[in-house]
């Protein structure tokens, strides 16, 4: 007798049906499941088996064998003990067949049958909902993030025995809908009126926001680039349901299992991280920070100093905004739309240009350094942007206890976000994003901006990528003052933000 039990595993960022089928035939005791599982599903044999029993039923004294279909597809994670269970259940005439079908299960079993949450569950869920499947089956602790997840029916359970009561219909199951609060927010989050002087600074970050650019701040230590880059955190808008849909999908196959992502991420890896860890990928592929900060912020602090092969890697993403990892049986793709944000000190020691400081570097070394930047790396950032020390006097001056600079950034991107919205009927496309034939289409330069900005990028040299890049600059400009077109004033401080 052959049976059949649906689940289902991510994918990347999305999902693969799986058929659990069970079969039992003559011959010795034993329990075997196949289908290209790892170790981990090898060893749910002896948690099924423990679970069963544990929860008042009986695994059937016969030979039991287990299939996970697509049997080509490799198979990780914890998720199918449910499933298997389920097929168990039903060879040995516990369960009929009838009792699960139009239904998809997920979940980890403990030895007291009792079932953990699992991660990637947004992924889950979509696939049954893609696969035209009217019910899903989980462990109650993901109900809160599959919500996300709209138009199909959620059962959450806590253990095998109350699943089997409510399958033969002797219970009815009341989920608890237990509210997944946003995390309290800090006490004292640095906002852009916490920074001494920087005014420059503070405009190309509040127009790098504005229009989701990416942003190089470069200047001696000890002058504000990382506090200019945690005010930012500040200066995000919030995530749309939809956004925290994709942001939380992100960071459920990642192994957050129990958090619906409520705040855009920020993610800051270490100069020492590998290219794995930060472009994604591993024997068991998972996304990398790259991916963990889509919609939201990278922040690379002293850019030159992080391996070449990583900086490298980051140029398909920025530019694709998704990132694809390939093995030898199949591609995953993860999305990667995040805003650059890094920071670089001038030279080694970090005092070049500093009238205060004399550099004690060489030219030698100043152009080693700063060769660790490519070119086509550097293409890829909207604005460049130096800061200067800021006298010790100026420092001594209390900070005022008003945030109006912060307010009117705010105000300012706001009235920008709006500008784009209303620009590009959607709510999810910002200036950055517009391809090259986009922005020749969609954005109105004006004739004095187009024979400035033509006479300017003959002089610096600019790539076609960066001329197209200083007017997605210009438009955002625009947009946070309410203009319609782009007039020589725009143009004109875009320019000032791209390397001489």
């Amino acid at each position: 007798m052959v049976n059949k039990v649906l689940s289902a595993t991510p994918l990347g960022y999305g999902g693969a049906l799986i058929e659990v089928e069970g079969d039992s035939n003559r011959g010795l005791p034993g329990f075997q499941i196949v289908g290209m599982g790892n170790k981990t599903i090898d060893e749910a044999k002896e948690r099924v088996r423990s679970a069963i029993n544990n929860s008042n039923l009986t695994f059937p004294n016969k030979k039991v064998t287990i299939n996970l279909a697509p049997a080509e597809l490799p198979k990780d994670g914890t998720g199918f003990d449910l499933p298997i269970a389920l097929s168990v259940l039903i060879l040995s005439n516990q369960l009929l067949q009838q009792d699960v079908v139009g239904k998809l299960f997920i979940g980890e079993l403990a030895l007291d049958g009792s079932i953990r949450p699992v991660r990637g569950i947004i992924h889950v869920v979509e696939t049954a909902k893609l696969n035209n499947i009217s019910t899903v089956v989980l462990p109650e602790a993901n109900l809160s993030q599959a919500k996300l997840v709209s138009d199909i029916e959620l059962v959450g359970v806590r253990n095998l025995k109350e699943l089997f009561l409510w399958l033969k219909g002797e219970i009815q199951l009341k989920n608890n809908d237990t509210l997944n609060n946003p995390p309290t927010k800090q006490l004292n989050p640095t906002i852009l009126d916490h920074i001494h002087g920087q005014e420059q600074a503070k405009r190309a970050l509040t127009i790098a926001i504005a229009g989701r650019h990416n942003i190089l701040i470069s200047g001696p230590p000890g002058v504000g680039k990382t506090m200019l880059a945690k005010a930012a955190v500040n200066l995000l808008p919030p995530l749309s349901d939809t956004e925290k849909l994709a942001v939380t999908k992100i960071h459920s196959v990642a192994g957050d299992i129990d958090n619906i992502v409520h705040e855009r991420p920020f993610r800051a890896p270490h100069h020492s991280a590998s290219a794995t860890s930060v472009i994604g990928g591993g024997s068991k592929p998972k996304p990398g920070d790259i991916s963990l900060a889509h919609l939201g912020v990278l922040f690379l602090d002293e850019l030159p100093e992080y391996p070449r092969n990583v900086l490298e890697a980051l140029r398909q993403p920025l530019e694709d905004k998704n990132v694809t990892i390939s093995r030898t049986r199949y591609k995953l793709n993860y999305p990667a739309d995040f805003m650059l944000i890094a920071t670089m000190n001038p030279c080694p020691c970090g005092f070049l240009g500093d009238p205060d400081h004399e550099c004690t570097c060489t030219s030698t070394q100043i152009l080693a350094y700063q060769k660790r930047l490519s070119g086509p790396l550097l293409d890829r950032i909207d604005l460049v942007v130096s800061v200067s020390r800021v006298a010790n006097k100026d420092l001594n001056t209390p900070v005022l206890l008003s945030d109006s600079q912060h307010k009117k950034a705010l105000s300012e991107i706001q009235t920008s976000l709006s500008q784009q919205r209303e620009r590009f009927s959607c709510s999810n496309i910002y200036n950055s994003s517009l391809s090259s034939h986009d922005t020749s289409v969609k954005l109105h330069v004006d004739d004095n901006a187009r024979h400035i900005l033509d006479v300017a990028s003959d002089k610096l040299k600019l790539s076609a990528r960066a001329y197209f890049k200083v007017i997605k600059v210009a438009q955002t400009i625009a947009d946070m003052q309410g203009d319609e077109a782009i007039t020589e004033t725009h143009i004109g401080e875009a320019l000032q933000y791209r390397l001489k």
